[in-house]
């Protein structure tokens, strides 16, 4: 993808190596993506489960992850500290090291904890369980960074374009947050460009809506409008605006027209929708009708970059998920 996205990640990888924890260490999906980073030798896989059962599942697979760290949640040898360390970290609602062990006898929360204690720079996890599995832990134990109140998402679209180039954009929240208000938007586009930097993306950023600065009226209109403006007192040197129609926020003709004073109009690459149902929809459309590829949820706005798997992903996207992953680390 040349500068754009996973050239430019490896490389970071390479200078600054990381470690990434798998959660579902005997799952295809998992063990392809395995082994296809322990052959590129730019990002260390760890695995969690039996290392019996996980190099029987590579070999009826077919997949070689020799060499790939494998910990076994029931055979830890640093099981104490984590018990201790948990205990530590939830005592506001007092857990017991009894209960702490059965918690962390769940791969979500022992893979968690394992970047807690530094073992792992970064985990993916989510093949078999669901996003909220993903993010409860991570709330939990990791929690969110300094000035950052809410976990968010977004997703990273990439397409060929006619040109030969690629066209990257970005887009949040589709995942995480229903009903957003207007501080959690801000929070969510700070993020989502800051995401959409490691793809290489100079990002352009619009608030989206069904108005077009003060074209439509109505309370979701002065919500992305509000957002819009707190978020360019926040980020004052990132180019910010709205409330946009997505045509405006796209098209240099229909941005002509509608708002010529805009230098984010017509040329937006990252967009932030009102709330979940707009975004899941939209960035589902720019996927099954634009082309576009989609990388994601990209969990945003933890203390350590831990991300969330399809159920119905395969290995490429976790290959691909587990660079974007540890790339985060980096910065």
């Amino acid at each position: 993808m040349s500068e754009y996205g996973f050239g430019g990640m490896i490389e970071k990888l390479k200078k600054s190596p990381k470690k990434i924890v798998f959660t579902e260490g005997t799952d295809p999906r998992i063990l392809e993506a395995a082994s296809r980073l322990l052959a590129g030798n730019f990002l260390t896989p760890i695995l969690l489960g039996d290392p019996k059962e996980i190099h029987e599942a590579a070999a009826d697979s077919g997949f070689r992850v020799d060499g790939a760290p494998i910990i076994d949640p029931k055979n830890y040898d640093r099981f104490d500290d984590m018990v201790d360390l948990f205990c530590e970290l939830r005592k506001s609602k007092g857990v017991t090291p009894d209960q702490a062990k059965e918690i962390l006898k769940g791969s979500n929360y022992f893979g968690t904890m394992l970047v807690k204690m530094g073992v792992a720079d970064a985990l993916l996890g989510g093949a078999t369980y669901s996003t909220a599995d993903t993010v409860r832990p991570a709330l939990q134990l990791i929690k969110t960074k300094p000035g950052n109140s809410i976990v968010s998402s977004c997703f990273i679209l990439v397409r060929d374009a006619a040109t030969g180039d690629r066209e990257v954009i970005a887009m949040g929240d589709c995942a995480i947050n229903i009903k957003p208000t207007e501080d959690d938007l801000v929070e969510i586009a700070g993020e989502t460009a800051e995401c959409s930097k490691i793809f290489g993306v100079d990002p352009r950023v619009a608030f989206l809506s069904y108005s077009t600065l003060g074209s439509g009226k109505g309370e979701d209109v002065d919500k992305m409008r509000n957002a819009a403006a707190k978020a360019k007192a926040k980020y004052p040197d990132l180019p910010i605006d709205g409330e946009l129609q997505f045509d405006a926020a796209v098209s240099p003709r229909v941005a002509k027209t509608k708002c010529p004073d805009s230098k984010v109009a017509g040329h937006a690459n990252v967009f932030i929708f009102p709330d979940i149902n707009a975004g899941n929809i939209g960035y589902k459309i720019a996927q099954r009708l634009g082309n576009f590829a989609a990388y994601g949820p990209i969990l945003l706005g933890l203390n350590a970059p831990i991300n969330d798997l399809s159920r119905g992903c395969n290995g490429n996207e976790v290959y691909s998920m587990a660079i974007i992953t540890a790339a985060l680390a980096c910065d």
